[in-house]
């Protein structure tokens, strides 16, 4: 099992230093969650960044704004923050109310603050190759493949959704790994056709059990980044486990795979984000 709490562990204790480094300088860096639903699995997942927040020393704002804010009560509190200079990193946590264009919210989050990649001008940048901060989920992936020396160039790696939060961008960060990447998506037709060949499977489609042992190669590696809550409460990936372990090389667990990894690099986007936007002169140093 490729857990993904040692390596979580490891960026936390980065994030740490960073956070400290700054403080010797009288700076504290503050990251900010905009939440906008009452939907307990994300508060839940919230709450997990206000503690690894807690436990690096970042600060941490949560802003609650309820399960029916306006799209032009989101827009202002995102312009206001991205304004702020004791806040350096913004995370818009969705689902968002009925009604709202996550796309057009986004544009409002200030790219040196965009910690999360959310901003389609830092899915720009990350495409040709200049400074942006990836989607954390996505870099995750490619920090557990990395932690557990898992080789990426050259090898066929197909990615199972293509959503601007992982799969788009995964995509192309591994793509920056010289990797020969497959994105696969509900129009791909039968998915064994794609994953039987793949050395290395990453799934997020959010689909509970959709990739079985009959789709993988033997000795394949597989990522699973799916979160699905079932009936009982539990949380489960896009993976049948049961059926892949068996058959993979590797396994990513849930929970305690990519989501460990995703909280830990938040909190040190933020620290890299006040760190950048020291240097730059946007902060006022005591």
């Amino acid at each position: 099992m490729l857990s993904g709490k040692p390596l979580a562990g490891l960026i936390q204790e980065r994030a740490t230093d960073a956070a400290r480094a700054l403080e010797n300088d009288g700076l504290r860096p503050t990251l900010a969650v905009v939440v906008a639903t009452d939907d307990e699995s994300t508060l839940w997942y919230v709450r997990s960044i206000e503690r690894a927040a807690e436990r690096a020393g970042v600060g941490c704002r949560i802003i609650d704004l309820g399960h029916d804010a306006t799209e032009q009560v989101l827009a202002s509190v995102l312009t206001d923050l991205s304004a702020a200079p004791a806040i350096n990193g913004i995370i818009l946590q969705t689902p968002l109310p009925p009604n709202v264009r996550t796309d057009e919210l986004v544009g409002h989050i200030a790219p040196e603050k965009d910690i999360d990649g959310a901003n389609p001008l830092s899915l720009g940048r990350l495409a040709v190759g200049q400074p942006a901060f990836a989607p954390a989920t996505a870099r995750a992936v490619v920090e557990i493949l990395d932690h557990y020396d898992i080789p990426v160039s050259g090898r066929n790696v197909v990615v199972v959704g293509r959503s601007a939060v992982v799969g788009k961008p995964l995509s192309l960060l591994l793509l920056e790994r010289d990797a020969a990447v497959t994105v696969c998506h509900s129009r791909s037709g039968p998915l064994e056709k794609y994953t039987r060949a793949a050395d290395i499977v990453v799934v997020a489609a959010g689909r509970t059990g959709l990739l079985t042992g009959s789709q993988v190669s033997p000795g394949a590696v597989v990522v699973d980044v799916g979160t699905n809550v079932l009936a009982d409460g539990s949380l489960v990936g896009d993976v049948d486990a049961d059926s892949v372990r068996g058959i993979a090389a590797a396994l990513t667990p849930v929970p305690g795979g990519v989501g460990s990894v995703t909280t830990a690099l938040l909190i040190l986007h933020t620290a890299e984000a006040a760190r950048e936007q020291s240097v730059a002169g946007r902060l006022p140093v005591a």
